[in-house]
């Protein structure tokens, strides 16, 4: 498929009442794997390439063009509808919201998600009036672009130390979605009463984050509370740092090797990502 064949296929996920799981991979050898096992899309994770890169998890730690780099190389490894972990926008400005969202569409994305967090501990999220202009900004630019382009606003209400998050995230994604959003993200809601009333109050579709802490419902659970899309942010990402930890410790305490058991053979991987390159 070309970017315009994967933008139309990226849009029609989002316009059926089936739920879909979009992991999440920080590199194109992640990508590939997670391509392999079916999934009808890839998102990336900022956190996962910060990580990768010996960064923490923060906007300014990791440079724009180094975090493009990243999302194109992972873009260009599979055939699979690609959306960006694009933090906020890298620039506070509609301005410049929207051309990191050019860059990331010339870098081969179809999506990209764009958080309302401002990253002043003072006023943790965008006063709304402002955030609405900076996904009016990156909707301008995705249409300029002429490919199709699910654009994902997302809200931190959940996650910043706001009073009536509920409400918070409710007015903010409505708004978003009038301004152009086509889904809209709200990481931190994790229980079902309050995911199917976000289902119920939010004019669009909704997408979720599994993979955090505690119990995560299931798919096929989220699926009949209405949610359109799951996602797993940095997880997995995280899950792969444990397990070197978790080696390293054992091979710096013991001097053991058991953590080789859950390897996949040299051979078997080699066969793997030769055969995905000729694809």
């Amino acid at each position: 498929m070309n970017q315009i064949q994967r933008g139309i296929r990226f849009r029609e996920l989002h316009t059926t009442d089936a739920i879909f799981l979009m992991p999440n991979a920080w590199d194109a050898g992640s990508a590939l794997m997670l391509a392999s096992l079916g999934f009808p899309a890839i998102a990336t994770t900022s956190a996962g390439v910060a990580f990768s890169l010996g960064f923490p998890d923060q906007e300014a730690a990791v440079s724009r063009e180094t975090m493009l780099e990243r999302v194109g190389s992972i873009a260009a490894a599979i055939q699979l509808p690609v959306s960006a972990d694009l933090q906020s926008g890298y620039g506070t400005t509609p301005e410049e919201v929207g051309s990191t969202i050019e860059s990331a569409i010339r870098a081969g994305v179809v999506g990209a998600n764009v958080e309302d967090h401002s990253g002043n501990p003072g006023q943790p999220l965008f006063s709304l009036e402002h955030a609405v202009l900076r996904i009016r900004g990156a909707r301008r630019a995705a249409d300029a672009s002429g490919v199709p382009f699910v654009l994902t606003a997302r809200t931190d209400a959940f996650l910043a130390t706001v009073s009536e998050p509920f409400a918070v995230a409710v007015e903010r994604c409505n708004a978003y979605r009038e301004a152009g959003a086509d889904c809209l993200f709200v990481p931190g809601a994790s229980d079902p009463r309050t995911i199917a009333a976000l289902v119920r109050e939010i004019d669009g579709p909704l997408t979720v984050v599994m993979g955090l802490t505690g119990s995560p419902l299931t798919v096929s659970q989220l699926g009949s509370l209405g949610v359109r899309r799951v996602t797993i942010g940095g997880s997995l990402a995280r899950a792969t740092y444990g397990l070197i930890r978790k080696a390293a410790a054992e091979m710096a305490e013991f001097g053991t090797f058991t953590y080789a058991a859950q390897q996949i053979p040299d051979a078997e991987l080699n066969r793997f990502f030769a055969g995905q390159r000729e694809t």
